[in-house]
């Protein structure tokens, strides 16, 4: 019976995926009670903004960095997947240190943002993981090109 290799670029893809959705159950855990207080939230014809004024900001960072997550970590999973085929499964040590680097700057940008949302600090962990993430697409395009 042969196994199969499952390359290792995929556990920071699945793991960042699972980080979404605890990020997901975090939003919804802060912002579900603060919106059953808010009258207006359930009213399809008040603007977002007037409910976004209501809301604390401590709950909208969380919001914020949930669709953070569904920006530039895209690309992450199309690069590392991309990867992954272009090495025809092969394991790369420096791919996935790369690939566990940038995961693990993703999380901490999201425990900046949903609890201190110190703008600066936050911006340079972005800048670091994008720094990471272009690395990767540097070393994916010498492969596909």
């Amino acid at each position: 019976m042969s196994s199969i290799h499952i390359p290792g670029l995929l556990q920071p893809v699945i793991a960042l995926n699972g980080w979404t959705f605890v990020q997901e159950i975090w939003m919804y855990a802060t912002r579900l009670p603060i919106y059953g207080r808010i009258k207006e939230a359930t009213d399809p014809s008040i603007p977002r903004s007037q409910i976004d004024a209501q809301t604390p900001p401590s709950v909208r960072w969380k919001a914020d960095n949930y669709n953070h997550l569904f920006e530039q970590p895209t690309q992450f999973y199309a690069v590392a997947l991309a990867l992954a085929i272009a090495r025809h499964g092969a394991d790369n040590p420096l791919d996935i240190k790369l690939a566990w680097t940038y995961v693990g700057l993703r999380v901490v940008h999201s425990l900046i943002q949903s609890t201190t949302n110190k703008i600066l600090l936050r911006f340079g962990v972005f800048l670091t993981s994008s720094a990471v993430l272009a690395l990767l697409t540097a070393r994916t395009a010498l492969l596909v090109f």
